[in-house]
């Protein structure tokens, strides 16, 4: 079987209730290789990763009708989804938010005013190689 570079792409899902950011992070995540799909809130984006069930997610904290940490322990707790990495997006640089996301299961998690799309981009990569995809 030949692998075309589609096949090749790694797919990673936006959960981003912020139009502005989430765009930004598209066209840096589109232009580094990867397939991006968008989801505004903690719903959608929860019914797009049961349905895709992307390599990736970057997974915003405050979200409309479902907040990241009710996606993330729903990931979690899927057989099918338990190896979907996570990266949790946040404004909240509390020390117990972050460790309560790492706690449930995030990889890593990215305060959003500390860094720019492009360190975004490279956490991503970095996420992906440590679990060897």
């Amino acid at each position: 079987m030949t692998m075309t570079m589609s096949d090749n792409k790694k797919k990673i899902i936006l959960v981003e209730d912020d139009k502005f950011l989430s765009e930004m992070y598209v066209v840096k995540l589109t232009e580094s290789g990867f397939e991006v799909d968008v989801a505004a809130d903690g719903e959608e984006g929860l019914n797009k990763i049961k349905e895709q069930k992307p390599d990736l997610v970057l997974l915003d904290i405050v979200l409309p009708k479902m907040d990241g940490f009710e996606v993330l322990r729903n990931i979690k707790n899927e057989p099918g989804l338990k190896n979907v990495s996570v990266i949790a997006l946040t404004n909240l640089g509390q020390k117990e938010e972050v460790e309560k996301g790492l706690k449930l299961g995030a990889d890593d998690y990215i305060i959003k005013a500390h860094f720019t799309p492009t360190e975004v981009v490279a956490k991503a990569k970095k996420v992906l190689e440590k679990k060897g995809l």
